[in-house]
C-alpha cells in the first residue's frame, strides 16, 4: 500500500483502524516502528500507518468513514495516475 498512501500526510493513511485478523498476516509500520499481526489477533491502527501485506489475509475492520473515504479517494486517484 505504500506507493498508494504518498502524499498523504507522512505518505501514511490518516485514518484510524480496529479489527481482527481472520486468516494470514499483516505487517504495520508507524513511526513507532514495525509490528506484524497474525490469525486471532485484534489490532489498533492510529493515523499515521503503513500497511505491508506480504500473503492473503481477511480482516474484519471498523474505521470512521469520513477518514476511510478520504483515503480510499486518494488511494483511487493515485491508481489512476
Amino acid at each position: 500500500m505504500g506507493p498508494a498512501l504518498k502524499g498523504l500526510p507522512d505518505d501514511a493513511c490518516q485514518c484510524p483502524h480496529w479489527g481482527y485478523v481472520l486468516k494470514g498476516g499483516i505487517r504495520m509500520r508507524t513511526a513507532e516502528g514495525e509490528q506484524t499481526y497474525e490469525e486471532g489477533q485484534a489490532y489498533y491502527w492510529s493515523p499515521g500507518h503503513v500497511p505491508l501485506i506480504e500473503e492473503d489475509t481477511e480482516l474484519v475492520e471498523f474505521s470512521p468513514t469520513e477518514e476511510f473515504e478520504k483515503v480510499i479517494d486518494h488511494v483511487v486517484s493515485q491508481a489512476g495516475a
